[in-house]
């Protein structure tokens, strides 16, 4: 039962192991993986496969498609160089983990560093994976920004009613009142809400702007923001309402940044709230898997 490797059954464990890495060295040329190679020969010893093919490289096609091949090379040569696990990820951006699957078969740096000395390198490598979640969240956001390109009347109709809907006031029972108004801090609502508002051809002239803001902020330079942020002179808002501030609040929304709320209201708006209503409600009868046969004849009252 000494059947040869090349006979196609389980090589003899007497056979010579210069012939039987002579035949892995010939099939990792001809661009076999690890895998094929241990089949073809009917290995199944990771260590005999890998002093097999001791010294000979990978084939290219055998190479992860993400893998960051650069870095590797420069973590490597770094470690090569003395440099510790923080010590490289400064340099390369790359996680910990990553570096240590890389460079685990090289020998192990001095590690003889003081205290302060190895928080300092520490905070540099927690630095550089800040900055590299940094970079991907930001092209996460630019991508994401691409998949909606151009909005349609439409669509900036049904983005408009459903943004009313969760900011804008909104009619009660208990307090019967179809006006528009939207306040909001967020600048780039603001500019969507008024460009909503274009698009139902509401006039500038029906438009009322007024800054609501803590007391304790700097209520000029916030009245000057919100005016040029919508086209208006500082004299065309309306008065400025004040919140009174208490000294022992725990609010983040403070500082030089901090420039309160912008009130925007439609005059003559009872006709608009009701279609904002029943735009609403169409959106939600749209998404009603219950069929239009439960729908009722009007749009129920809002309860919110």
């Amino acid at each position: 039962m000494n059947s040869r490797p090349d006979s196609g059954g389980p090589p003899s464990k007497y056979a010579p192991f210069e012939a039987l890495r002579e035949q892995a060295v010939t099939l990792r040329r001809a661009g076999l993986s690890r895998r094929q190679i241990r089949d073809r020969l009917h290995l199944d010893n990771n260590d005999i496969l890998n002093r097999l093919l001791r010294g000979e490289p990978a084939p290219e096609w055998t190479r992860r498609p993400n893998a960051k091949d650069e870095s590797r090379e420069k973590a490597r040569a770094l470690r090569l160089q003395g440099l510790t696990y923080d010590q490289i990820q400064v340099e390369v951006g790359c996680s910990k983990s990553s570096i240590s699957l890389w460079v685990r078969d090289l020998p192990q740096p001095d590690r003889s560093r003081t205290r302060e000395e190895a928080s300092a390198i520490a905070r540099r490598g927690w630095e550089a994976t800040l900055r590299a979640r940094e970079e991907l969240r930001q092209a996460t956001r630019r991508s994401a920004a691409e998949e909606i390109g151009a909005l349609s009347d439409r669509e900036l109709l049904i983005a408009g009613a459903c943004l009313y809907w969760a900011e804008g006031a909104k009619s009660k029972p208990h307090r019967r009142q179809e006006r528009v108004t939207f306040v909001n801090s967020d600048p780039d609502m603001i500019r969507v809400f008024l460009r909503w508002l274009d698009l139902l051809g509401v006039e500038p002239a029906r438009r009322r702007f007024a800054v609501q803001i803590h007391e304790s902020a700097d209520v000029p330079a916030a009245e000057r923001f919100w005016a040029a942020l919508v086209g208006v002179d500082h004299g065309a808002l309306q008065k400025t309402t004040l919140k009174k501030h208490n000294p022992r609040t725990n609010r983040k929304n403070t500082g030089e940044t901090y420039r309160g709320c912008l009130r925007v209201h439609v005059l003559q708006g009872a006709e608009l709230y009701r279609r904002i209503e029943g735009w609403w409600y169409g959106i939600v009868w749209e998404g009603d898997t219950n069929g239009p046969l439960s729908r009722p004849a009007s749009p129920p009252s809002p309860m919110v």
